[in-house]
């Protein structure tokens, strides 16, 4: 078929083949287009099926899921003066595709840059206590300070994540001793309310039995009873206190 036609014919059909696969765009359900057109930006297309005009105009392909990036391990000088690093996730996607693509050179690079310079200001402006102990107050403070920041780039900042915190060796050592006083401290106080409990009952049983002497002959019984089941070679017989009062007032007169 191609050898009846002319030459000319033949480059004609070439030419629009060409044409067409320079033209013709697919782009996925999560894509948009940013076309500029002799330079001057034109509405953001798709997805689907798009045109443009091959030499006339330029396309950018604009990624619009949701984009995890690691913050890389920051040194970091806490309000306290302690020598920390901190490392940390991000999650942001593009809101506007011609926000992302005019106002900043590169989008990706610009937000972790931000992310980083921002983690170390957030982190150095708090003490090391503060830092291990209220996470979710600085994943709020760098997600607002973020999603702020890129808003001009057309970027929404969904969620912020400290990962992980070094700190070095001897506060480690230190962190451990003063954990390991602190179990002490709390093991004495229980071990003292114990004390202090056991004494108000017994002060309780006290005030019981001196209503009641023969409960106190009854407790002596049951001690003897205790000691004799043991199979204990000695045997103590508890002596009722009232029975040395006669030779007491005797010893008075």
């Amino acid at each position: 078929m191609f050898g009846t036609l002319s030459m000319p014919v033949l480059v004609v059909i070439v030419l629009i083949v060409m044409f067409l696969a320079s033209a013709i765009k697919i782009l996925s359900e999560y894509e948009r287009a940013v076309i500029f057109r002799l330079g001057r930006i034109r509405d953001a297309k798709g997805p689907g099926l798009i045109i443009i005009i091959p030499g006339i105009d330029r396309m950018v392909r604009v990624d619009m899921r949701t984009i995890t990036m690691d913050v890389p391990p920051q040194d970091v000088i806490t309000k306290d003066n302690v020598s920390i690093k901190v490392s940390a996730v991000v999650y942001f996607r593009v809101m506007e595709a011609n926000s992302a693509v005019t106002n900043v050179e590169n989008y990706l690079y610009a937000t972790s840059q931000l992310a980083q310079t921002t983690l170390r200001s957030v982190c150095g402006q708090m003490e090391l206590d503060e830092i291990l102990s209220e996470r979710e107050k600085i994943n709020m403070r760098l997600q607002e300070i973020l999603d702020r920041s890129t808003e001009p780039w057309g970027i929404k900042v969904s969620l912020v994540e400290v990962k992980h915190i070094d700190l070095p060796e001897e506060m480690k050592r230190s962190m451990a001793k003063q954990a390991e006083a602190e179990r002490e401290r709390r093991a004495k106080v229980i071990n003292a309310e114990g004390e202090f409990q056991a004494a108000q009952k017994l002060i309780e049983a006290a005030a019981v039995m001196e209503t009641q002497p023969m409960s106190l002959q009854l407790r002596y019984l049951q001690t003897l009873n205790q000691i004799a089941s043991e199979n204990n070679s000695t045997t103590v017989f508890p002596i009722p206190i009232d029975l040395f009062k006669p030779f007491l007032k005797l010893s008075d007169k």
